[in-house]
């Protein structure tokens, strides 16, 4: 899925679902073939958890790769929740999947974060090799950081209780990395200031250790606009964006050129197309939900709506209109899912439009359902709703399939007992519901070649039919030496 940049610049978001957590992302191609990757770490407030994504990172001509730090709802500085480090394991192998796709080396990228960004810069820089790492105003003892002024972030980190063992442990990260000399020819461009009230706790203790990098650069701000510590982000936006522009074109500022111009137009994408197009948010193989009520085109009286249907595979059902987002309605085991708004729907018009959402946050394409509301239509008698049989979904066969000889008809009945076929008027056969819903119909025979529409319909414990359900269908015959074809 595709959302506009400020600029004018697209931005693909994805899930990357192959570590032990899945982690979720934006992704900017790279202008004119450039053949850099920046990699962005959010600050505790970016919006919606991504840093720097608002446009003003558009005019780099790198790759961009925007990483949020939401992990069960919470924020966790890209390492770990309860001190499970699976979330560092996650983005680093995100990072790493994207370096492949576009054939890079950790030469090739610069981290790049503010705050707690900066801090996860930091650390994956140092960790893993990476050659450029850009950091304004971290925070290097995280877990006395989280502790006492994020007491929130604190409990998802460390744990509920935060004891005293795990501060030290996430205090350590990084003074030990630098104590270690780990990666020691990165390129390290730290923005800090004396007004920062983080700054002597959480960044002048360690510039000694920093210092022992011969490629450090320290940018030390006194400016008096600065008042606190997010104020020295925002004033630097100027020579931060300076740094990022040299970096991705190969100049070092403080070392040198070392590498200019770098960039091949007519390369071949196709490493990161298919990448980008595997960890799609919207994934092709996620069923749509469908929706049993309203029905498509429903006049329904003045009131609340009731919303049902089945959404095999998701946890919840986005529910939105006019691009505004009205709910999210979850889905039981058996597929099937319900909502109510609590006020009236107003007279005329609507298009909702739905999509289901797995547990890794993977979303199928969407369902639109047009209904009319109007004052002229009765509302059905008090309990009709109650003892309204809901009309079968059929999963298989799709509208408009063109099948070979042998058709399966399948789907879920929610509150049915049986499901009965019937084609022109005539009864092709029955089949049990299970307890879970699910029915499975075969015809134990070929079908005749050609155009059919058959009628599916539930039926409850007393008898009582729901309303039918028309599945059109064409049968073609596989010719000697071809196969037949599903669509």
């Amino acid at each position: 899925m595709a959302d506009s940049a400020k600029k004018g610049r697209a931005v693909l978001t994805g899930i990357d679902a192959s570590g032990p957590v899945p982690v979720e992302y934006r992704f900017a191609h790279s202008k004119g073939g450039n053949r850099h990757l920046t990699v962005v770490f959010a600050n505790l407030f970016a919006p919606d958890d991504y840093g720097w994504a608002t446009g003003v990172l558009d005019g780099l001509r790198s790759n961009i790769l925007w990483i949020r730090d939401s992990f069960d709802g919470g924020n966790t500085y890209y390492l770990c929740r309860g001190m499970d480090f699976s979330v560092e394991k996650s983005v680093i192998g995100l990072v790493s999947r994207v370096m492949e796709a576009l054939a890079l080396t950790p030469d090739d990228v610069t981290l790049w974060g503010s705050s707690k960004g900066g801090s996860a810069a930091l650390y994956f820089g140092l960790r893993y090799g990476f050659r450029n790492i850009v950091a304004s105003v971290p925070q290097l003892r995280m877990g006395t950081f989280v502790r006492d002024v994020y007491p929130d972030v604190g409990r998802h980190m460390l744990g509920e209780a935060m004891p005293e063992e795990n501060v030290r442990v996430l205090d350590a990260v990084l003074p030990d990395l630098l104590a270690s000399g780990a990666n020691p020819e990165a390129r390290i461009y730290l923005v800090s200031s004396p007004q920062d009230e983080q700054y002597k706790d959480q960044v002048e203790p360690f510039v000694g250790l920093l210092r022992r990098y011969r490629n450090f650069n320290f940018i030390f701000s006194e400016s008096p606009h600065i008042t606190d510590h997010g104020k020295v982000s925002l004033r630097n936006v100027p020579p931060l964006l300076g740094i990022a522009y040299l970096l991705v074109e190969g100049i070092a500022p403080a070392i040198g050129i070392t590498r200019h111009g770098y960039e091949e137009p007519g390369r071949d994408t196709s490493g990161i197309e298919g990448f980008l197009k595997a960890t799609s948010v919207v994934q092709e193989t996620f069923s749509r939900p469908t929706v049993v009520a309203p029905a498509e085109n429903a006049l329904v009286p003045v009131g609340p709506v009731q919303f049902t249907g089945v959404a095999p595979g998701a946890v919840r059902v986005s529910i939105w209109e006019n691009g505004k987002y009205l709910a999210s309605a979850p889905v039981g085991a058996d597929g099937a899912w319900n909502w109510q708004a609590e006020t009236a729907w107003s007279e005329g018009e609507h298009l909702v439009r739905l999509f289901a959402v797995d547990p890794n946050g993977f979303q199928s394409h969407r369902t639109d359902v047009r209904f009319a509301v109007s004052a002229a239509v009765t509302a059905p008698p008090h309990g009709f709703e109650a003892g309204f049989l809901q009309a079968p979904v059929v999963r298989t066969p799709e509208a408009h399939q063109r099948l070979p000889e042998a058709v399966r008809f399948a789907g879920v009945a929610v509150g049915a007992v049986s499901v009965g076929l019937r084609e022109g008027g005539y009864a092709l056969g029955t089949c049990p519901v299970a307890a879970d819903g699910t029915w499975l119909w075969d015809a134990g025979r070929a079908w005749a070649e050609g155009a059919h529409v058959v009628e599916v319909f539930a039926v409850d414990a007393v008898g009582q039919e729901s309303a039918p359900v028309p599945v059109p269908f064409t049968i073609v015959r596989a010719q000697a030496g071809t196969m037949a074809y599903g669509h």
